[in-house]
């Protein structure tokens, strides 16, 4: 394929819209193509779509792509050619493959989380929030013959309000809420493979897309079958307990992949992050320096893929072991957060003061295809799991578990839809109820912190490859973390569209 001229480049972007569908990677190409962000691409990133014909980093033809764009103008030709199209914004006359064909995907989504406690919790009230999204990837060597790498950048916008604080609730019940509800980068960075033995990314990324992140199935994240952000993205008490950067803030970070068999059976990967509390901020939305840095987070990952793809071969499944290693120094956990354990009124007194440098922790993730409907078909259940672990020294959550169950294709003419039951448990650091039991005995009406638990059920319609509208149930067990509150029942609903 002839490289585009820079004018003809300029051309092609003068023409194209700037809101577009998002690219995911095939899910049996070699080399391992890079997975995007888990909460970016497909309808496990919250957006349902029909992944890009050509993989990000290896441009091999993707499983999924099974026909061409219904339309061929720049407006589709009906209600009917609309809604089959791949993206709400269509093909744009044919020109949206042919940016494809020369390494530029634009990426494009909307989503809605809305959730609401007619029962338990502090009080009652429904929350509304949403999240609005747009990039692009720039493959160099297919734009212009020379390998770079691949130029990834993506900008996101959230507002609304979250039903957390009301509940509340340890981890949000709508994971599109929080990160500070502004415009922010959330992604600029350079990747570059070599030779499919190995992938180095670097700029300013977020950790959640490498390490301890959601694997795929079906083109989907199966994390983000969920709108719990207990679940979605990754296990929430990697954030909670360390500098780990989530989605979607953005950290001057590196990685570095290993595949010795040049293929996704065996992964090592480590990598280095910037660690900065107030990135989430909301006047931090472009963030870029190191000036209120506390350290680095250094991450590991060893990861293990057997059997075929989710359409042929052996029924696939994943084993993931991570850790990490936090060089920030930050107070004794208790210091940290006992006070939002406990009502008003209740005096902290002798409060530890010590702090310590270097937390750390570890993880374990795994995920298995459980059958699939027949030969070759698309349609099938899954299972996963994942444990982690924290420093019991700081860690806010030092034991944290995940679980979920995923079945594609429901009803008959229903191939896409989704059900999806899944939960956490999350059991607070025992260094909370030593120091209340110890309030108590001082006469103060100090709570007992024990853990918080939860439990999912929601169905996934897909009318189209670019809408997704997810009712769904939450019921959470001792919100807070404390028993001063009822359990909350929480009526779930959320909207998702690919441009």
């Amino acid at each position: 394929m002839k490289p585009l001229s820079l004018p003809s480049l300029a051309l092609l972007l003068a023409l194209a819209p700037m809101t577009s569908g998002s690219a995911a990677a095939a899910d049996d190409t070699t080399p391992p193509p890079h997975v995007p962000s888990s909460r970016v691409g497909g309808y496990g990133s919250h957006i349902p779509s029909t992944p890009a014909p050509v993989s990000q980093t290896t441009g091999a033809q993707s499983p999924y792509e099974q026909a061409p764009q219904v339309e061929q103008g720049v407006l589709p030709k009906s209600f009917d050619a609309w809604l089959k199209q791949t993206y709400m914004t269509g093909n744009w006359g044919g020109l949206r493959d042919r940016l494809v064909d020369h390494g530029v995907v634009f990426q494009g989504h909307y989503l809605e989380d809305s959730s609401g406690n007619p029962v338990g919790g502090r009080a009652r009230a429904v929350r509304y929030a949403h999240e609005v999204g747009g990039g692009v990837d720039i493959d160099f060597k297919k734009l212009t013959g020379t390998d770079v790498g691949i130029l990834h950048f993506l900008v996101t916008e959230r507002a609304g309000l979250g039903l957390n604080a009301v509940l509340p609730a340890l981890n949000s019940v709508q994971q599109i809420f929080g990160s500070g509800e502004t415009v922010r980068l959330t992604r600029l960075s350079l990747e570059h493979n070599f030779g499919g033995y190995a992938d180095v990314e670097a700029g300013w990324v977020n950790t959640e897309n490498d390490f301890g992140q959601s694997t795929m199935h079906w083109g989907l994240s199966v994390y983000c079958q969920f709108q719990s952000n207990a679940i979605c993205g990754m296990p929430q008490s990697l954030a909670m307990n360390s500098g780990y950067g989530y989605y979607p803030t953005a950290h001057p970070g590196a990685y570095l992949k290993l595949y010795p068999l040049r293929d996704d059976r065996i992964l090592v990967s480590a990598g280095i992050y910037n660690v900065d509390s107030t990135i989430s901020n909301t006047h931090n939305g472009w963030k870029m320096g190191l000036h209120d840095s506390t350290g680095a987070y250094l991450p590991f990952q060893l990861g293990w893929h057997h059997g075929g793809t989710d359409r042929r071969g052996a029924l696939p499944g994943n084993i993931r072991v991570g850790g990490y290693w936090d060089s920030s120094e930050v107070l004794n956990t208790v210091a940290a957060h006992v006070g939002s354990f406990q009502p008003a009124g209740v005096a902290l007194v002798d409060l530890p003061q010590d702090k310590v440098r270097g937390r750390f922790g570890g993880w374990v993730q795994f995920d298995q295809l459980l059958q699939r409907d027949g030969p070759g078909s698309n349609e099938g259940t899954m299972v996963f799991g994942a444990f982690t672990w924290g420093d019991p020294r700081t860690a806010e959550v030092p034991y944290f578990a995940t679980w979920g169950i995923v079945r594609k294709g429901t009803f008959a003419g229903r191939p896409d839809d989704t059900i999806s039951l899944g939960g956490k448990f999350a059991i607070l650091n025992p260094k909370y109820a030593q120091y209340a039991a110890m309030l108590q005995q001082l006469g103060e009406p100090a709570l007992r912190p024990s853990g918080e638990h939860s439990v999912e059920l929601n169905y996934g319609w897909r009318p189209t490859a670019w809408v997704g509208i997810r009712p769904g149930l939450q019921y959470l067990w001792h919100p807070g973390g404390t028993n001063l509150y009822r359990n909350a029942l929480i009526l779930d609903f959320e909207t998702a569209l690919t441009f």
